[in-house]
């Protein structure tokens, strides 16, 4: 295994590998004259720039990791031959991220291999605090606000799970697009949660229109929610059928929350302020 990054950050994880140090856009050297059995892309954002190591890596296997922010409609049932977001002419990346990574598929389109759509990648090691909220909440205990319904639908994959089907689809050089999702339900997800960290926290249910009347923000103030009637209503309603077939399962919930709690930390940036969650309570009480 041969990893290629700046070599800025987590310069201590996987001291079995070989490591070059380069930058993507721009100074590919020490790729060149190389060959290795595929590639695995984790993070292509601008196609001008995942043009760069798909005209230059020598493999026969070009794997490239995408979204399903590529879709061009999240109302649900999202399903991989759906329609996707066309060009813009534009690199920001925050403004346009699902349609400069839909344009970066269409780049590493142009190498056998294939395309692997998660959603919200959990577990070990995630700093975006976004799930993360959920199991630490969990376990400090007491009433926990719940989005209801409990039958709603939710979305995530444990990172680890996705690791080992992008190996799998490499070793087998198995083509195609596939989303890669562990759908479930708020209530099914919660329920494992507290299983997992802290069988004492009480789950408190309130309706998501409530919620959503309060002003609460959705997927970042109330991580991974989306109101009934938002703007992504089927963001978490995706079709992993396919990627299911081609080998991708999932571990126990209970497993990523525990990982969650013991390798991965809150940021100021997601979830419930606990004065916030307070009152939200108290106005349902």
């Amino acid at each position: 295994m041969t990893l290629f990054n700046r070599g800025q950050t987590n310069a201590d994880l996987f001291p079995e590998a070989e490591k070059l140090v380069g930058d993507r856009d721009g100074n590919l050297e020490a790729l060149r004259g190389r060959s290795w059995d595929a590639v695995i892309d984790v993070a292509g954002y601008v196609p001008r720039v995942v043009r760069q190591s798909v005209e230059l890596v020598d493999a026969p296997y070009y794997l490239f990791v995408s979204t399903i922010s590529v879709y061009a409609s999240l109302d649900g049932p999202i399903r991989e031959d759906d329609e996707t977001h066309g060009d813009v002419d534009s690199e920001a990346i925050m403004e346009h991220y699902g349609e400069l990574k839909a344009m970066c598929e269409r780049v590493a389109q142009t190498r056998p291999g294939a395309i692997v759509r998660p959603g919200l990648i959990v577990g070990p090691h995630d700093p975006t605090g976004r799930f993360t909220y959920w199991p630490h909440r969990i376990a400090r205990g007491g009433d926990v606000l719940a989005p209801a319904p409990r039958e709603a639908k939710a979305s995530l994959i444990d990172v680890r799970d996705l690791g080992a089907f992008i190996v799998h689809l490499c070793e087998s050089g198995t083509p195609g697009i596939f989303n890669c999702v562990d759908v479930t339900t708020w209530g099914a997800l919660l329920d494992a949660c507290v299983r997992g960290v802290n069988p004492g926290a009480t789950l408190v249910w309130v309706p998501g229109d409530w919620l959503a009347e309060q002003g609460v923000g959705e997927w970042m103030e109330l991580p991974l929610w989306v109101a009934p009637n938002g703007e992504f209503p089927g963001l978490h309603d995706v079709d992993n059928s396919r990627a299911v077939a081609a080998g991708l399962t999932f571990r126990p919930l209970e497993e990523v929350a525990r990982a969650t709690v013991e390798h991965a930390e809150t940021t100021d940036a997601a979830g419930l302020k606990p004065e916030r969650e307070a009152e939200l309570l108290a106005a349902r009480a």
